[in-house]
């Protein structure tokens, strides 16, 4: 899936842990980790804004678009 989930990379430039966010946001810990994988078919804007509010953080911060996916740069 070109839609990539980078919340591993602001849990590090915010020093926080899994735990804690999922504390903080208020979801389980294997909810966060299916995001977190991007193994997640969908997210809700109200998970998505819970997780912007605690991470101080906009949308664009915790997902980017990759249209290369497999990494090659050829067309198919």
């Amino acid at each position: 899936m070109p839609i990539r989930v980078t919340l591993d990379r602001m849990l590090l430039e915010r020093r926080m842990s899994l735990t804690e966010l999922c504390d903080r946001v208020g979801i389980t810990m294997a909810n966060l980790s299916i995001l977190k994988t991007g193994k997640a078919k969908a997210v809700r804007f109200s998970t998505l804004e819970a997780l912007c509010e605690v991470l101080d953080c906009q949308p664009g911060d915790l997902l980017s678009y990759d249209d290369d996916e497999d990494g090659d740069g050829a067309d198919a």
